[in-house]
């Protein structure tokens, strides 16, 4: 199995920019996604995940 995937959109986290079909590593980037706006705001969307799920473990220990 290939480390690179050659379709989607892509963000490279080592190189700060989006990425179409193979190019860096999986492992230094985040993806796939459908679009290319939406990979360059992979940094944002995964902010916002990670804020979620810290509230979910908030809540889940207030239980």
């Amino acid at each position: 199995m290939s480390d690179v995937q050659d379709d989607g959109w892509w963000y490279c986290l080592r190189h700060g920019r989006v990425e179409h079909g193979a190019g860096c590593p999986d492992s230094q980037r985040l993806g796939p996604y459908e679009d290319e706006a939406t990979a360059a705001r992979a940094l944002r969307i995964a902010a916002e995940r990670n804020e979620a799920w810290d509230e979910q473990d908030e809540n889940e220990g207030n239980s």
